[in-house]
């Protein structure tokens, strides 16, 4: 459907002295998330938790638009984690490692996708890392770099810093004809352009929600895919993982067959009433439209970029290997010091990579990006 004004400026109703140009770290909420929190925390106040079958309701209903939204086959594939790094840390200290083995990745990995699998050192794993920024051909590469003892090639959908973004059919296809674990850390794509576990043919996917999908801190999608689940040891255990998760008087118990089983303690309500508000907004206006206003943001503003004496753009310029992100640098000037002066002047954005991110998201108008670009303009 088209995105009216009208819509954007009920949604997000952000101060107009600023640029908001960091989806990609931590985004500001549409006004429905703002208003779901409210209502939550005055039903906190005056009731209690007399409404909890609600509430279990809601998460339910969290499930179901998180399943919807990457096309998992099941929303017994789905847990809901705290970040992004508790589940690569349930994948990669779930795995029953052989001495030997490796795990393949790129050398541009968020430190979240990275740190877990250099801990399994102690169990005799390699982590190659592996240059995609200058490659004709990442993915190539990548599969290249993969052996008889490659036990899991594991990357971001698209690069934090750079923006690259990877064909993850591709890789998916040769993982599942290799009988390779592909594990994908999808926090700068889900919410930003389509994800569909099952063509990609995923076994695991973790995304939080505060960046591009609009939602709050604290509250993670995890997909495990359900034939790759056994192969997960359990590292945590609490009450909510067990078969019976109601019964608290059974000494016998089991972990529950679904992705239940990954979710140990009590679970964040207040981050579920947010983030199901938030998605409600994607649901609402359909994620192709979504992803084909962020990739026209991106566009608009490669273009512009191309058009300043002295910038260097990092973010490849082909569709096929953007989302939401647009990094740049200036020949010979201090990335850190115009990071600064963009700050100072409300253009809310990173520095990563050694240059400045831009992401805008499908709400971002081209008025508030000439703005952000006027004032990189003035340092230069």
């Amino acid at each position: 459907m088209a995105i009216d004004n009208t819509f954007i400026r009920r949604e997000f109703p952000l101060d107009d002295n600023i640029v908001y140009l960091n989806h990609a770290g931590v985004a500001p909420w549409p006004k429905r998330t703002s208003d779901a929190v409210r209502q939550f925390a005055e039903e906190n106040i005056h009731k209690g938790a007399i409404r909890y079958k609600t509430w279990i309701e809601r998460e339910s209903a969290l499930r179901n638009q998180l399943q919807r939204l990457i096309n998992s086959p099941s929303t017994d594939d789905i847990a809901l984690l705290k970040n992004t790094s508790e589940a690569l840390s349930v994948v990669a200290g779930g795995l029953n490692w052989r001495r030997g083995e490796n795990v393949v990745s790129t050398d541009e990995e968020f430190p979240s996708n990275r740190i877990p699998w250099q801990a399994q050192r102690k169990s005799g794993v390699e982590f190659r890392e592996i240059n995609i920024l200058h490659s004709n051909d990442p993915e190539l590469d990548l599969i290249n770099a993969c052996d008889e003892k490659t036990r899991v090639l594991t990357v971001s959908s698209v690069q934090y810093g750079s923006g690259i973004r990877l064909n993850l059919q591709q890789l998916g296809d040769f993982c599942a004809n290799n009988n390779i674990l592909f594990c994908i850390d999808a926090i700068q794509s889900v919410g930003a352009h389509p994800l569909d576990v099952q063509a990609i043919q995923a076994d695991f996917v973790m995304a939080d929600g505060h960046k591009w999908m609009l939602g709050p801190e604290g509250i993670a999608l995890f997909y495990c895919k359900s034939q790759t689940r056994a192969q997960l040891e359990l590292r945590q255990y609490g009450w909510h993982m067990v078969q019976n998760a109601g019964d608290y008087d059974t000494k016998d118990w089991q972990p529950a067959a679904d992705a239940h089983r990954f979710e140990c303690g009590s679970p964040n309500m207040l981050g579920i009433h947010a983030l199901s508000a938030s998605l409600s907004l994607f649901e609402e206006l359909g994620m192709e439209s979504i992803y084909r206003n962020i990739l026209n943001n991106t566009t608009y503003l490669i273009d512009k970029l191309n058009n300043i004496n002295g910038i260097e753009i990092v973010t490849p310029e082909d569709e096929e290997r953007r989302a939401g992100i647009v990094t740049f640098k200036i020949v010979g000037q201090d990335i850190h010091e115009l990071h600064a002066y963009l700050l100072n002047n409300n253009i809310i954005c990173a520095c990563r990579r050694a240059g400045i991110r831009f992401s805008p998201h499908f709400y971002t108008s081209k008025e508030k990006m000439d703005n952000a670009l006027e004032i990189v303009s003035s340092f230069i």
